[in-house]
């Protein structure tokens, strides 16, 4: 017996785990994988970061970077133009006269090819996955990408997620202007130029020669200065330039003598703001502590030096009764005149000026503004405090925007926050996480389903050939019953006489207009048309009785004989859009490593005490707006 129950037990057991087995394999669900969520819409999960070293600072970077669109559009876009151009011009040097001081001809070679943009490429492909059950990879292999382009191990014992960030931008950023460079150094080698056989016939004005490109300033000489390189820089900088790079420009102005020294333009791919030592505070008043106004004291401007010089070159002058003596001194005085009134900041050959400690002090302001509005703009949060002895962490409330607006009132941009990186604990331990917008991006989602159908209906050069009973022309004689078919498919509210088909001297065909239009929308099912819009229940009215027609969508845009919804269903119609697209929107993803779990804006903008890394994307301007 006692074999028999062990035998029994066995095959009880084994049922038991085939059952779950099956179970697991034709139906999966979340439950089995540790998401609890029962709403089938809601499980989508992303991919988290496994943590082996102290990796937290590594990890919630690369999940901020994988929620930026325009980022990995710009990835894509640049490493599909170096499969186009070939490797040759990404392998050729530039000459030893524009080689960089100290520059390594394998470093130069890698930033043309562009190394770490393809390995952040792959890495970001890899964390936008929607996995059916949870999944959790490694950074390793960016990780030791970075440490190869960089020659040196990255540290885990002084982690911080915006050096992390600042040497990836930093090495995306010079790797793009090698790529610059590199194209536009080939347009002057003939070997990596197209010649005259790769130019197709009849194209014969599309090469690639000098002398049909070159563009010349006008700097008063007999041709001009060549200027094709800047232009062309230029133009691709802003059209598909680097997403963090901006510029910012910054100027110094006297107020003693209100002489304003030429603008100096730095550029950067994130912008770090200090946060005052509060008990809470804006992420406005972090801006204005670096765009704001600057005074600054016992500044020697170079105006007022001159000024000063020719002051006392005049008294000498008027002291001195040598020749020789004078005709030096008038001779100084005339340049240092000149210099006031083209160029004080330039040097001045030949002059012996006053010693600086008897030069005037004056007190000027400091302007700066951003000139250039990068794409991406990745804001860091300084909290650190530093004093004689140690450092600590400021634990200010700092509140931001889910909508940035940044720029003066002629030149402002506005910004949609996408990501943030959080840090918990004090300012030698904590750990870093990260929030991340749920977005899908075009041509993944259609915000507005009907209006670019029917433009693209009617911009289409070729269009659909399948027939549509509704729009078929008919002779004069006949009658026609697509107002019949319309109205009979929705169910509007019609009389009976309505419902009845007008006399007509042709045969009535045996199926009726609804079955005819149904039996067209199948046959043209194939065509390579995107009918998509048609079966989107979500874009359209909702009709009598709850029911949703497609031969009703159909003819919204096709035809001007349809019935129109009334304005209470097509209110609710409007307000269900809203609420679906606003839900949308809110959601986030909280990512701590490979823990990874849904919230919503009021969530994020909630963790004032705790962000640190802000990563806003500039809006694009809506269709027809």
């Amino acid at each position: 017996m006692q074999e028999k129950s062990s035998t029994v037990a066995a095959y009880a057991a084994g049922a038991s785990l085939a059952a779950i087995a099956l179970f697991y394999v034709f139906g999966p669900n979340y439950t089995i994988d540790g998401d609890e969520s029962h709403d089938n819409s809601r499980k989508k999960n992303i991919v988290g970061l496994s943590n082996p070293a102290n990796d937290c600072f590594i990890n919630s970077v690369l999940q901020a970077l994988a929620g930026l669109g325009d980022l990995r559009v710009y990835l894509i876009r640049e490493l599909h133009r170096r499969e186009l151009d070939g490797s040759d011009i990404y392998n050729e040097l530039p000459s030893p006269d524009d080689m960089p001081r100290d520059a390594k001809p394998d470093r130069i070679r890698e930033l043309q090819q562009g190394t770490i943009t393809r390995a952040l490429k792959e890495m970001l492909d890899r964390l936008n996955e929607r996995p059916i059950y949870k999944k959790t990879i490694s950074a390793r292999p960016f990780i030791q990408s970075l440490e190869y382009a960089y020659r040196t191990r990255i540290s885990r014992s002084q982690q911080d997620a915006q050096e992390f960030l600042q040497i990836v931008a930093e090495r995306l950023c010079d790797e793009y202007h090698a790529g610059v460079k590199a194209r536009l150094r080939a347009k002057t080698i003939p070997e990596l130029t197209p010649g005259p056989e790769s130019v197709e016939p009849g194209n014969e004005t599309s090469s690639n020669s000098p002398a049909e490109v070159e563009v010349r300033i006008d700097d008063g000489s007999e041709n001009g200065l060549p200027a094709i390189i800047d232009n062309k820089l230029k133009e691709i900088d802003h059209e598909y330039g680097f997403p963090f790079e901006g510029k910012l420009e910054s100027q110094i102005e006297c107020l003693f003598c209100h002489y304003q020294y030429k603008p100096n333009q730095t550029s950067f791919v994130n912008l770090t703001l200090q946060v005052p030592q509060k008990s809470s505070t804006t992420l406005s008043a972090c801006f204005d502590g670096l765009l704001k106004t600057e005074y600054i004291e016992d500044f020697k401007c170079d105006k007022c030096r001159l000024q000063h010089a020719l002051e006392v070159k005049a008294q000498e002058l008027h002291r001195t009764r040598a020749k020789d003596d004078r005709a030096r001194l008038e001779a100084e005085i005339q340049q240092i005149q000149t210099a006031l009134a083209t160029n004080p900041e330039g040097p001045l050959e030949g002059v012996i000026l006053p010693a600086s400690e008897l030069a005037p002090k004056r007190k000027i302001a400091r302007h700066m503004r951003i000139t250039a509005f990068p794409k991406i703009i990745a804001i860091h949060l300084s909290r650190s405090i530093f004093d004689h002895s140690s450092s600590t962490k400021n634990a200010a409330k700092v509140s931001f925007p889910e909508r940035l607006p940044l720029g003066g009132i002629l030149t402002r941009e506005w910004y949609k926050l996408l990501a943030i990186v959080c840090h918990k604990g004090s300012h030698h331990s904590g750990h870093y996480e990260s929030f991340r917008r749920n977005t899908l991006y075009p041509p993944f989602s259609t915000p507005d389903v009907f209006s670019s159908y029917a433009q693209s209906r009617a911009t289409s050069e070729n269009p659909s050939e399948a027939p549509s009973p509704q729009l078929k022309a008919r002779n004069s004689s006949e009658s026609e019953p697509a107002p019949l078919s319309i109205s009979t498919s929705t169910g509007s509210p019609t009389g009976p006489s309505q419902l009845q088909p007008p006399p007509s001297p042709m045969p009535r065909p045996t199926s009726s207009p609804r079955v005819s239009f149904q039996s067209t929308r199948s046959k043209s099912s194939t065509s390579k048309q995107n009918l998509s819009p048609v079966s989107d229940p979500h874009s359209s009215s909702s009709t009598e009785g709850g029911r949703w027609s497609k031969s009703f969508s159909r003819a919204s845009f096709t035809s001007d004989r349809s019935t129109p919804a009334t304005s209470v269903e097509a209110s609710a119609g409007s307000s269900s859009r809203l609420r679906r697209r606003r839900k949308q929107n809110d959601r986030w993803w909280r990512v701590s490593d490979e823990k990874v779990k849904e919230c919503k804006t009021s969530d994020v903008l909630g963790m004032q005490r705790e962000v640190y890394l802000l990563f806003y994307e500039i809006e694009k301007p809506t269709p027809g707006a």
